[in-house]
């Protein structure tokens, strides 16, 4: 049971967006009057139901609180026609579209109070690509790099090789999906989704060396706050990598502050750890502290 029923209210939603989208998210809504409202942005190939704890509990510290899964991922996957991902078509700018909806939606639950993306990996590097970014109070990100392979960390960077030049084209010929859970590698990915993030990987600026002109000037628009936190132990995301994806948001307020596990009282935070329950107590609240003193925090 993720919801606390004394000071949370957890309902579901479907959604509509741009180009034919349909996506399921989750609304945890406190009892009490709220701070504003957060939207969790998830890390590629992660599904929301990973961040409920985490969302139920940030809702209890009385915030609104918005997850989703984009299409093609999680229980934004569909059952007809395409019979799950076989020959569904999805790629990141529809993902961007996805998530520019649920930032509408969210806009619209606390008016006048700030409205703030909380993303995980590729839920920090969607938002400079946001039409609506101006409706973005501010973005802490958490695990959150570039995702260039040579900046990956070592023991990443000497497997990626294979799976951007054999893995990915050749799985993705054959499933008409990119097949992850069975390869245990990211998860199951739309065709075209994984397709496109192997060309931002091995471009040295990403999304927007990859894509150029509209991209990188969406992310040279961004003014709201960055604030970025590098994991110590994180097993993918190197310093350098998030500072490359911090650099792309060239004229937003922005700071990257370190984390180690002992800072929290932890053994280990790694890349997909931090949204766990066994941090409820040490890093948990250092997030909501963040949310809260988002602007200071990133101009200190």
């Amino acid at each position: 049971m993720t919801t606390q029923a004394s000071t949370v209210a957890e309902r579901g939603h479907t959604l509509d967006t741009e180009g034919g989208g349909r996506i399921q998210l989750r609304h945890f809504a406190p009892v009490n009057p709220a701070h504003g409202t957060v939207v969790i942005g998830a890390a590629m190939g992660v599904p929301q139901a990973y961040y409920a704890d985490f969302a139920s509990w940030l809702s209890g510290q009385g915030w609104q609180v918005v997850t989703f899964d984009y299409r093609g991922s999680g229980a934004s996957i569909p059952t007809t026609p395409h019979q799950g991902l076989r020959g569904f078509r999805a790629n990141l700018f529809d993902w961007a579209h996805d998530y520019e909806a649920v930032v509408d939606w969210a806009a619209a639950l606390e008016p006048g109070k700030p409205l703030y993306a909380l993303g995980h990996s590729l839920g920090a590097q969607l938002p400079g690509m946001l039409r609506n970014g101006h409706k973005l109070h501010g973005l802490l990100g958490v695990a959150a790099g570039s995702g260039y392979w040579k900046q990956n960390a070592p023991q990443l960077r000497r497997r990626v090789p294979f799976m951007w030049y054999f893995l990915v084209p050749v799985t993705t010929r054959l499933f008409g999906y990119f097949p992850g859970k069975r390869l245990g590698a990211v998860g199951d990915l739309p065709n075209g989704v994984i397709r496109q993030w192997r060309k931002w990987c091995l471009h040295p600026h990403y999304s927007a060396g990859a894509e150029g002109g509209a991209v990188r000037q969406g992310y040279e628009q961004v003014r709201f706050p960055v604030l970025s936190l590098s994991i110590d132990d994180d097993e993918m995301m190197t310093e350098a990598g998030i500072l490359s994806l911090m650099n792309l948001y060239a004229n937003a307020p922005r700071r990257m502050l370190r984390v180690a596990p002992g800072d929290v009282g932890a053994r280990r935070i790694g890349h997909l750890g931090a949204f766990r329950r066994d941090h409820v107590a040490g890093l948990w609240p250092r997030l909501e502290k963040h949310l809260r003193n988002l602007p200071q925090d990133v101009a200190v």
